[in-house]
């Protein structure tokens, strides 16, 4: 069984030049998870943070899961991505360079 790629960003690959590409794993709750595997996600809008040297994605939109009960997850929240230390300090370091983003 392959990888099942959920969003995809086609516009970002146009508008920046990619110098490198990682990978994470991301922290969610059971709806979202839900939501996800029904296709129910954008990142048009979405970019990454470094905060207190943990990565979090900013702008991502989970839609609610339909068949939720009395709890539901918010849509817009900031989630957390899951990298080793020296990645991310390594992210820092290259987006604190004059004209990375």
């Amino acid at each position: 069984m392959g990888i099942k790629v959920v969003a995809t960003n086609r516009k970002a690959n146009h508008t920046y030049k990619i110098i490198e590409k990682y990978e994470s794993g991301i922290v969610l709750k059971g709806t979202e998870v839900k939501s996800i595997r029904n296709n129910k996600v954008s990142i048009k809008e979405a970019y990454v943070r470094v905060i207190r040297s943990e990565l979090f994605v900013i702008g991502m939109t989970i839609s609610d899961y339909e068949n939720s009960g009395y709890s539901n997850h918010d849509t817009n929240a900031d989630r957390k991505l899951l990298m080793h230390r020296k990645e991310i300090s390594k992210i820092k370091k290259m987006v604190e360079e004059k004209g990375r983003t």
